[in-house]
């Protein structure tokens, strides 16, 4: 982004930022909120992270991603694992995650509670 041969580490942490959900921007252009990256003692890229809730939409569309179908399409057991996982990130910390998350599933918040409850009787 700034041009001065720092392309090889832009390209290396581009998949991490795209894997959390953010935006790579030239350095000058940089918020407050953003993270502004140095590489070679100068500013290479700017990363501006998502909102949280962004963010959980973007965990449950790279979960689709892998899974290689619709998560409502997955059976009970897939869907268990997927809340396991989602529960392991934070996704229920976020206002809306459960309804969020049950929406994704083609399930209820119910179940969605039932499966996180079932977790923590294991």
């Amino acid at each position: 982004m700034t041009g001065t041969g720092d392309e090889s580490f832009i390209a290396a942490v581009k998949p991490l930022v795209d894997a959390i959900g953010g935006e790579m921007l030239p350095p000058d252009e940089a918020c407050p909120d953003d993270v502004v990256l140095t590489w070679e003692g100068a500013a290479a890229v700017a990363v501006r992270l998502p909102q949280l809730a962004d963010s959980l939409d973007h965990i449950l569309a790279a979960m689709e991603r892998r899974k290689g179908m619709p998560l409502a399409d997955l059976d009970r057991k897939a869907k268990q694992e997927v809340v396991r996982v989602l529960e392991a990130r934070g996704a229920f910390s976020v206002r809306h995650g459960v309804e969020t998350v049950a929406g994704a599933l083609g399930v209820s918040r119910f179940t969605v509670y039932n499966y996180l409850n079932r977790q923590k009787e294991s």
